[in-house]
């Protein structure tokens, strides 16, 4: 009975992309099985997804042979008094760390998921390429002229077989636009050079925030139900690598949430990071903007490659407007 139980929850996780563990919590998710449930004709490949997202593996044991001027350094400070924040976010991570070490022990436990990870990423492939990076595209002043091609496929019968296949383009400026597939299969895109598949039934509207206006429906009882929210927050890693810009925590204030939501409500869902100064904004300041009250918190624990954890670089927050 038990072996029956496990396999139909293995088959289930195959399906959907999402493992539910009996004794926590946590779940575990795979997200190329999860958007492969939104596509009809083509299939996000594992090899190529993760040869890019697990660039590397554990994190490297630190070095015997180090700069005696940097470990001097170092043994010289002294352990200082946590200030009032401090307290409160070493507080704060005290209470989450049961339930996070709680999950990787249900994690480590369940043989059939880790023997899952392991093939994951699956044999090498060739490099996928350098992707079209649309924010550097968006800021030329050529943008505007830049257009997206899509390729509606419609396919003819004769009997049980296929008799043949028309091709209907459309194309449409890419930026400061709503691009839809309407249609209930995939549909090939083409930018420039770089080919893309909309799922069926989707959209995207790709612009700076200061055209978010634009998404605002003309009737309330049209709008969204469930918002998520990823912002540039002000962050020293990212700014020190160069990974992204940045945007002050202030310049979030004015996201139109309540006009974006629909007239019975929404759940939205909003990243961020473990800083206690964000926290403190996001909880005294951005909800009460938005309009948007607390209901849950979710931590995000990556898994790597060696199937140990990047502990909580992110915690999702979700909110009932």
């Amino acid at each position: 009975m038990e072996d029956s139980k496990t396999t139909n929850k293995l088959t289930e996780f195959l399906d959907s992309g999402i493992y539910r563990f009996e004794d926590s919590s946590a779940v575990f998710i795979d997200p190329v099985r999860v958007l492969n449930r939104s596509y009809t004709r083509f299939r996000v490949s594992p090899s190529a997804y993760y040869c890019r997202r697990f660039e590397s593996t554990c994190p490297p044991e630190p070095s015997v042979a180090s700069n005696s001027r940097k470990r001097k350094r170092k043994e010289k400070k002294k352990p200082q008094a946590l200030n009032e924040r401090e307290q409160v976010a070493d507080q704060r991570h005290q209470e989450v760390r049961p339930f996070l070490l709680k999950a990787h022990e249900s994690f480590i436990r369940t043989s059939e998921v880790l023997e899952v990870m392991s093939n994951l990423r699956g044999p090498e492939t060739s490099s996928p390429g350098v992707e079209q990076s649309f924010v550097e595209l968006a800021q030329v002043w050529q943008a505007p002229l830049y257009e997206i091609t899509l390729n509606f496929h419609t396919n003819y019968k004769d009997g049980g077989s296929l008799a043949s296949q028309d091709c209907e383009q459309c194309v449409l400026p890419v930026f400061n636009n709503l691009v839809v597939n309407e249609s209930s299969s995939d549909v090939e895109a083409e930018v420039l050079t770089s080919r893309y598949i909309l799922p069926p039934k989707s959209s995207f509207y790709m612009s700076d925030m200061g055209q978010i206006h634009n998404l605002i429906p003309a009737e309330s009882d049209c709008g969204f139900s469930v918002i998520v929210v990823d912002p540039p927050w002000e962050n020293g890693s990212a700014r020190q690598k160069s990974r992204y810009k940045t945007l002050p925590n202030r310049y979030f204030l004015s996201i139109p949430i309540k006009q974006l939501c629909h007239t019975d409500g929404a759940l939205v869902a909003l990243w961020v990071t473990n800083r206690e100064k964000l926290r403190d904004f996001v909880e005294k300041e951005l909800f009460p903007a938005w309009g948007v009250t607390h209901v849950a918190t979710f931590f995000w624990l990556k898994v790597l490659m060696c199937l140990c954890f990047s502990f909580c670089v992110v915690i999702n927050l979700n909110m009932n407007v």
